[in-house]
């Protein structure tokens, strides 16, 4: 082996210590380095390991949290159909609750061959999570962009909404409704989304109804993101007198609206309910639902767009692309109580 490491590194023009880091995957290898390394194996007629062979021009990993969610499909059909159109197929690869992990599914890709790996709400978006796991992917020569989350520690294309504009332009919606009591129900605090909802929230509360940052606090509930964990929130929220609550996902929401009727009241003369992803089929829920929309078309061919790009070797700087949600106003939503 160092016999081989010295013929690799002298036809590269390297160190030693360089042509291990690259077979190794390790950081920290300039990508002009690592393809003369590469090519030096191929010149002296090494078989290169499995991780660095050629990628094939035709498979594209794309791995998602889970798919009972209705808006992770809708970005998998989106993503999947902008691939198909350029040539590629998709590799949907999904995390189930004590099934494969992100980064098994990610070495099974890797393993395979894909051009690029599209991570949609993946551990990039959890700040307890180790992000040296993508820069070792990096280190691969394997071409991949973060959507929903960010993190100034990975250098890549991330796609993001505007999470802070979502809670302004639905706390916005329900203060002008006349309702003062409003809460918000979100997921676990670790995620950016989570994070950047909160700061939106309050910055709304200052500005719309005057509470200072300790008083918006008492109105967050936070919960899992499902139907039951939105009904928990909700039930919480009520109880300390919301009549209107904001919550991170559709799925969220259905759980709100079942929790006030649990508690006799109704949707939404009592309390309003706004959700977040106007996910397919959430207009025909009773009642339909008034929601944040995510720009899942958009942000699914940026996705896309901004992947093919760094596969072709015109890459786009490390950065965020931003995307504007909308507010899609339906029957969860009334005027609040007089005082």
């Amino acid at each position: 082996m160092t016999a081989r490491l010295a013929d690799i590194a002298a036809q590269a023009g390297v160190s030693e210590a360089t042509v291990s880091r690259v077979l190794n995957g390790k950081p920290g290898v300039a990508a002009a380095t690592r393809e003369s390394v590469l090519a030096a194996l191929d010149v002296l007629g090494y078989e290169r390991p499995v991780r660095l062979r050629r990628r094939s021009a035709g498979l594209v990993g794309l791995i998602t949290p889970e798919l009972e969610n209705p808006i992770f499909p809708a970005l998998a059909q989106v993503i999947g159909q902008g691939l198909t159109r350029q040539g590629y197929t998709p590799v949907l690869a999904t995390q189930t609750p004590g099934g494969s992990t992100e980064d098994e599914l990610t070495e099974m890709l890797v393993d395979r061959g894909v051009s690029g790996i599209i991570f949609v709400s993946g551990l990039h978006a959890d700040t307890t999570a180790d992000m040296q796991r993508y820069e070792q992917l990096r280190a691969q020569g394997v071409p991949f962009v973060l959507v929903n989350g960010f993190s100034p520690k990975v250098q890549a294309p991330f796609i993001s909404p505007d999470d802070r504009a979502a809670m302004r332009l639905a706390v916005t919606h329900l203060a002008s409704l006349g309702h003062t009591g409003i809460g918000l129900a979100v997921g676990p605090k670790r995620f950016v989304p989570v994070l950047r909802k909160i700061e939106g929230f309050r910055s709304a509360m200052q500005e719309r109804l005057g509470l200072g940052p300790e008083q918006a606090e008492e109105l967050i509930q936070h919960s899992l993101y499902s139907l039951e964990g939105g009904q928990a929130a909700a039930s919480a929220l009520i109880e300390r007198g919301c009549t209107a609550i904001v919550c991170a996902s559709d799925m969220m929401a259905l759980g709100a609206i079942r929790a006030a009727r649990r508690l006799g009241l109704d949707v939404p003369r009592d309390v309003s309910v706004v959700g977040f992803d106007d996910s397919p089929l959430i207009a025909f829920t009773d009642p339909p639902l008034t929601t944040i929309r995510q720009p899942v078309t958009a942000m699914g061919q940026a996705a896309v767009r901004t992947l093919l790009e760094e596969v072709g070797g015109t890459p786009a700087p490390p950065s965020e692309f931003v995307f504007m949600p909308e507010l899609v106003v339906r029957g969860s939503t009334a005027s609040g109580p007089r005082p």
